[in-house]
């Protein structure tokens, strides 16, 4: 059995959404890394955009840490193993510090995490050192490290946030209210920093920033009052079989479809698979495979590039014609449709495996964690889109909620003929890697 491994590790929370967790995160990623530290980042709940930002900054994998699709021994897991190659971990929360179930109270103290609170402060004063107060004793036995003040008009206002506090210590400094220190956004949240020429010199803006400020101006040994213990993880348990092996699963990748979680992607290869990527923007056909997988992402936005690729929507039909899985979910199974209507009202015409449209909208359609039970396994992830799907074919079953029943008329529809399974859910594959590995060799029922 491996080590203990101790290691500084922060959690930063806010409020709410929207205060700038993501910024400060990176920010603090990128100096630190700048300073020749090694960092590892980790983001509270599943998301895909968020770790683009924070994987540029430290320059390693992110994964998503959830008490509940993940389960508590996987986040252990994780952060030891980061414990045992890093100089500073960094965990991004999800919306407010206590907002859902389970929240980023909930894993920073479960886990032992101190919390760092970014806060907006734009549009305060001494309310700053009320809510401030609040968030550190709302619940007791919570570790503090700090706050930091962000959107801040100069250092008068700074000073006067700084006096709001009941305990001085705590401030760890401000940021300016400068535009330029914000991250882009869309109707899903942060444009990936894969798809901006300038995203490296955005961080570097807000990690000199942060530099200025007594939380950038951290060394080594003020870091360490911040050192968690992370116990070592029981062994995993031996892989005896590898139900994948001699199987190719072919993993679209590009923009349109970036919606990967790296671990999902490991998960495949430990079940034995070989794991190859295609671009269906760059016009690729399918590559030789046995299985294929498009994840989520944005069609949407390139729904008329993806459309005119006749010939990789020909291979599809044929890959599904014989015989071989292919799983979609989200942004992947709405470019199988017949018809994607875009923001604008625009019917584009899509591959056409899946009879009917998917219409994007103004409104959020779904939001939150999901579990696709099959023959006793839980294949565990979550829901997010703008979209609705509008097809004559019924579904072969639905996703629940963690506390759903079987019959949950909020879960996700499981599109499914023989081969083909499709639905909005987004699934993270090490929470049952036996089932997944049934969904890619046998297709439904699995």
């Amino acid at each position: 059995m491996s080590e203990p491994a101790r290691c500084p590790a922060i959690l930063v929370a806010a409020p709410a959404s929207g205060q700038g967790k993501t910024t400060v995160t990176a920010a603090l990623a990128r100096l630190h890394r700048r300073r020749g530290r090694r960092v590892r980042v980790f983001k509270c709940g599943p998301d895909f955009l968020d770790p683009f930002w924070h994987e540029l900054a430290s320059g390693a994998p992110v994964h998503p840490l959830d008490l509940w699709i993940n389960g508590e021994a996987d986040c252990r897991a994780r952060l030891h193993a980061a414990a045992q190659q890093a100089d500073l971990i960094l965990v991004e929360g999800v919306m407010g510090l206590y907002d859902g179930q389970p929240s980023a109270a909930d894993l920073a103290q479960r886990l032992g995490l101190p919390v760092l609170a970014v806060v907006d402060a734009g549009a305060m004063a001494g309310t700053f050192g009320a809510l401030v107060h609040g968030l550190q004793h709302y619940r007791e036995g919570l570790r503090w490290a700090g706050v930091l003040a962000n959107r801040v008009g100069g250092e008068r206002h700074a000073g006067m946030l700084r006096q709001s506090l009941r305990e001085p210590a705590q401030w760890l400094g401000a940021l300016p209210r400068e535009p330029a220190l914000a991250l882009p956004e869309r109707h899903l949240g942060l444009v990936a920093a894969t798809e901006l020429t300038d995203a490296a010199e955005r961080l570097d803006a807000a990690a000199d920033a942060l530099a200025a400020t007594p939380l950038g101006q951290m060394g080594d040994a003020d870091l360490q009052r911040w050192a968690v213990d992370f116990p070592a993880p029981a062994p995993p348990a031996a892989v005896t079989q590898q139900p994948l092996r001699g199987r190719t699963v072919a993993v679209a990748r590009d923009a349109a479809f970036c919606f990967i979680y790296a671990a999902n992607v490991d998960c495949l290869r430990q079940l034995g698979a070989e794991v190859v990527f295609f671009s269906p923007l760059a016009g690729a056909d399918l590559p030789a495979c046995d299985a294929v997988w498009l994840p989520g992402g944005y069609p949407e936005l390139h729904a008329a590039r993806l459309g005119a690729n006749h010939a990789l929507r020909d291979s599809l039909r044929a890959h599904v014609a014989a015989e071989r899985p292919l799983w979609a979910e989200c942004g992947g199974m709405m470019a199988l449709f017949e018809t994607l209507v875009d923001k604008s009202g625009q019917s584009h015409a899509m591959w056409g495996l899946l009879p009917g449209r998917v219409v994007m909208q103004q409104r959020l359609a779904a939001l939150g964690p999901q579990q696709l039970r099959i023959d006793g396994q839980q294949l565990r992830g979550h829901t997010f889109h703008y979209s609705r799907a509008e097809t004559a074919w019924p579904p072969a079953a639905r996703t629940t909620r963690p506390e759903g029943g079987a019959d949950d008329a909020e879960g996700e529809a499981v599109y499914a003929r023989g081969p083909l399974v499709a639905s909005y859910f987004h699934a993270w594959f090490p929470s049952a890697p036996a089932l997944v590995a049934r969904l890619l060799s046998r297709g439904w029922p699995a």
